[in-house]
């Protein structure tokens, strides 16, 4: 049951990452220049508090270090590099060991 539930939720977020890309392609050819939207951007128009609650959290739990070499490379990543990684890696762990 668990591992139908990583497959399933790792297809949405695949889903998700393949939609950003479309986004992404299109504003590229409409600017005749590669463009791409970051996580952070995202993250950031659709949720302002909760990214400055995982910053502090961040920085507070862990140190300001890891936000500045970990997290903030993550947040400017584009987004459906994210998504993509993120999806395939949770098919990944729902996989069936047989197939």
């Amino acid at each position: 049951m668990i591992r139908f539930l990583f497959r399933f939720v790792g297809l949405w977020i695949l889903a998700g990452g393949f939609v950003a890309l479309v986004l992404d392609g299109v504003r590229s050819i409409a600017s005749s220049e590669i463009v791409t939207t970051p996580l952070g951007v995202t993250w950031l128009a659709t949720s302002p508090d909760s990214l400055a609650r995982f910053q502090s959290f961040v920085e507070t739990s862990l140190s300001p270090a890891v936000w500045e070499t970990a997290a903030v490379p993550v947040l400017n990543a584009p987004l459906f590099v994210v998504l993509g990684v993120l999806g395939l890696l949770l098919m990944l762990i729902g996989h069936k060991k047989g197939e």
